[in-house]
């Protein structure tokens, strides 16, 4: 089977139209192998009693390479979190609508359409209505994108309370490290759970995008997968005659194999964390 086959961005009809920027891929790449490092070198401590825990650790070097490699994923996501902000600001800082950045069809920012297009998803699902049409980005989208922030802002200060303790401990009382604890513990249980649940199926596993869709990888998909799943910024392009300045040359075979590598690999660890975390709960 062609790899090509497996790519639901690489489906329908052509011609291939950019849809990320090489930043936009490269930040995810970097969320993708941070956050899978921050998982199974924080999931042994955080389930140090399940009969597997020894295991992983051991997997990455030991407890204490654990943690060392713990804070240097750490680091990518903070390198990553504040590179996105800073190419925002520059943006802005060179001219750009920053209407356009808070609101309209190319924000991530929640609007009245995303709240109607949710329940109008509800009442898709139960056979009451059409499916609804999306722009450039779905409720689901804005969902994890805002969810990264959550996450940084919620885990990445509790983790550097614990990463850090002396300094903080000088104009916080003693408490605040216990809370911290938890928070960050379970906190980082919660973004796994919904990354390598929902988000999976969302992005992934739904019939429609089974086995995999690579757009974030390869930056590209066809029109014919714009027309499914984004019809109405297709539909925009067009009228506005700006869809010919996204036409893209397909993507070559080594990058969708690298791709296909990279996507494959998260999600088969996806999976496999989700079945440890089970077997540590019902155990």
């Amino acid at each position: 089977m062609s790899p090509r086959v497996l790519d639901a961005a690489d489906r329908g009809a052509r011609p291939h139209l950019w849809r990320f920027t090489p930043l936009q891929r490269t930040l995810h790449a970097l969320v993708i192998v941070s956050f899978l490092g921050l998982v199974f070198t924080g999931l042994p401590l955080h389930f140090a009693a399940a009969p597997w825990a020894r295991g992983v650790a051991g997997i990455v070097g030991g407890i204490e390479s654990a943690g060392f490699l713990h804070r240097v994923c750490a680091i990518i996501t903070f390198v990553y979190f504040f590179t996105h902000i800073g190419s925002l600001l520059l943006r802005i800082a060179r001219g750009a609508d920053t209407k356009k950045l808070l609101w309209g069809p190319d924000s991530m920012v929640p609007q009245p359409k995303d709240f109607r297009d949710l329940f109008g998803m509800f009442r898709w699902f139960l056979g009451l209505g059409q499916r609804p049409r999306f722009e450039r980005f779905s409720y689901m989208e804005k969902f994890d994108y805002w969810a990264v922030f959550w996450g940084i802002a919620v885990i990445g200060s509790s983790g550097l309370l614990l990463w850090f303790p002396e300094f903080f401990a000088r104009f916080l009382p003693g408490w605040v490290f216990n809370v911290a604890t938890i928070i960050h513990g379970d906190e980082a249980l919660l973004a796994m759970s919904f990354i390598f649940t929902i988000h999976f199926f969302n992005v992934h596993l739904r019939p429609e995008k089974f086995p995999i869709d690579l757009v974030i990888f390869t930056g590209r998909a066809s029109a014919g997968y714009m027309i499914e799943e984004h019809p109405l910024e297709y539909e925009r392009r067009q009228q506005a005659g700006t869809l010919e300045g996204l036409v893209a040359p397909p993507v070559s075979r080594a990058a969708y194999l690298w791709s296909l590598a990279l996507g494959f690999t998260a999600l088969s660890l996806g999976v496999l964390v989700i079945v440890l975390v089970l077997w540590a709960v019902l155990h």
